[in-house]
């Protein structure tokens, strides 16, 4: 009897134990599209983000933030799965994620094996690279679309998801008509909208749900309410496409700038000795239907893309537009937990999946190495963890190990970037020397600069360190699974931030850097060597199948 009445008095300490225990903490995970650190966070003078500002003043701000590839498919498959582009295998926009790893490990799909509710809507995913429910096996509930009813009484959908204008509404419905009496399908009428209804702005007098990224706010709003009353954690991941082109946000976002005191670029030339391959036309924004008026009345460099200065303000004053537009859907979402008393126990993570060129280099969108389309802003808010910020190097490949630990979960061996919690405690810890980011290219010129995002035979590997970059092209198809060849180097280049923070000379042949190449060069050998080995070549991505690896340790 007492034998029974011991184990009796155990059974109840261990279930008292687990109901005490507390719930692990809610993640409210926000991507944003081409969203470059030029945010108040982040130093900005000009850009109006009092909501994103209020999250820094809460949660760690990662000022030395770099993504994997400067283009919105890859560089998401990264984050989500923690792990590199040339293990991921996802270098454009053609290449769905598990038709090539059927079973590779997702963020969202690892929180739910641990009892969280994980849930998505909108630009999560890029959605050319996964299947039609944004990866199905990441989400515990099917993936949210678009409510209509969250759009304004009488507004109808946006043409082509993006344009309010009623003249983008008058020539979409005459392509339709057009379209109809020609038999065209659904998907080409779509496709004919698409290309042709185009403009890079528009700025109309609207409310923000107007627009999807402002309907989507308020229908996840609605949807945190329903999580509060839940006994689960849950991980809702919310996608905001602006500021991506087109740069459309209601009036009241233009009015707060003056587009006549807005700066342009200082440096719009390529770097002094920079190889070819590393530069690229800007292709995406010439794709929009009032761009080649403007192409057609400037005189062109060989390099980027010219612009009137005309152009160039109003596409600035557009993007900061857009980011105003988007933040004030962020303060949707932050005000929507403090509302619900959800805050105190939500982890907030913010970050944009790239950077974005205004103009510097000649160059607009990303696609390439440079610093301004690899630096990426990634805010971190945890609950108990004191605010700060941190100029320790991070990568977007150490968000799945941070968010991990600071769950309470176990941080799964194969993931390869590094937890970040010990430098969101202490500010001046370092956890990598150096960040890693990658770029393809054709070989042939003409081809790279018609399509800079494609896949290529050439892959430009960039090491970042606290000052320096050093990025090696690579030819032959070459990816960091097989072991380096010198004899692939199809381009070198060098750039001191501390001396040419604007990047205008390639100092890979400067004697005076030589003892700094060959130090880069040894990180970038070292990087290289680590992913070529027999034993990472071998490995496949299940979760548990690979060794433990930390970049930069």
């Amino acid at each position: 009897m007492i034998k029974g009445l011991h184990f009796l008095g155990w059974g109840v300490f261990i279930a008292l134990t687990v109901a005490a225990q507390p719930r692990r903490p809610n993640i409210l995970f926000i991507a944003v599209d081409d969203l470059k650190p030029e945010i108040g966070a982040y130093g900005s003078r000009i850009a109006r983000t009092p909501h994103i500002d209020r999250l820094a003043a809460a949660g760690t701000v990662f000022l030395s933030n770099y993504c994997q590839q400067a283009l919105c498919g890859p560089t998401r498959a990264s984050l989500l799965t923690g792990l590199r582009p040339d293990h991921t295998e996802i270098w454009n926009m053609r290449v769905r994620m598990r038709d090539i790893n059927p079973d590779i490990l997702t963020l969202p799909q690892y929180l739910a094996r641990n009892g969280y509710t994980t849930a998505g809507i909108a630009k999560v995913y890029d959605p050319r690279c996964v299947d039609a429910d944004f990866d199905k096996p990441s989400w515990s509930i099917p993936y949210f679309t678009t409510d209509t009813r969250y759009l304004p009484a009488g507004f109808r959908y946006p043409v082509a998801g993006k344009y309010q204008s009623e003249e983008s509404h008058r020539r979409a419905d005459s392509i339709t008509r057009d379209a109809a009496a020609r038999g065209r399908t659904r998907a080409e009428t779509a496709r004919l909208i698409e290309d042709n209804v185009k403009p890079t702005t528009e700025a109309e007098d609207l409310p923000d749900n107007a627009y999807l990224d402002g309907a989507h706010v308020l229908q996840m709003r609605d949807r945190l309410a329903d999580f509060a009353r839940s006994d689960k954690p849950f991980f809702l991941a919310v996608g905001l496409v602006r500021p991506h082109l087109p740069f459309v946000a209601p009036k009241k976002y233009w009015d707060l700038y003056d587009r006549n005191t807005l700066p342009l670029s200082a440096f719009q030339e390529e770097p002094v000795g920079v190889p070819a391959i590393a530069m690229h036309n800007s292709s995406e924004i010439r794709s929009y239907t009032d761009m080649p008026a403007v192409i057609s009345r400037t005189v062109q460099k060989p390099f980027g893309l010219t612009l009137p200065e005309d152009k160039q303000r109003e596409l600035i004053h557009g993007y900061y537009a857009a980011t105003s537009y988007t933040d004030s859907n962020i303060g949707v979402l932050l005000d929507a937990l403090d509302s619900l008393g959800l805050r105190q126990n939500t982890i907030v993570v913010l970050w944009g999946d790239h950077g974005w060129h205004l103009g510097d280099h000649n160059l607009w969108c990303k696609h390439d190495n440079f610093e301004q389309a690899t630096r990426a802003p990634l805010i971190i808010s945890a609950p108990g963890i004191r605010p700060s910020r941190t100029s320790s190097l991070s990568e977007f490949v150490d968000v799945f190990p941070t968010l991990c630990e600071l769950a309470g979960l176990p941080i799964p061996a194969h993931l390869q970037g590094s937890s970040q919690v010990e430098v969101m405690r202490k500010p001046r810890h370092r956890v990598k020397d150096y960040a890693v980011s990658q770029y393809p290219r054709t070989a042939d010129r003409a081809a790279t600069q018609q399509r800079a995002y494609e896949q290529g035979d050439v892959m430009g590997y960039s090491i970042r360190t606290d000052r320096y970059r050093y990025t090696l092209w690579l030819q032959g198809a070459y990816r960091s699974p097989r072991p380096l060849e010198t004899a692939k180097v199809a381009g070198v280049e060098l750039y001191d931030y501390r001396k040419d923070p604007f990047e205008t000379v390639n100092a890979a042949d400067d004697i005076s850097y030589e003892q700094v190449r060959t130090r880069m060069h040894g990180h970038l050998v070292t990087y290289l060597d680590k992913y070529a080995s027999k034993e990472i070549r071998s490995l496949k991505t299940r979760e548990g199948k690979r060794p433990s690896v930390r970049d930069g340790e």
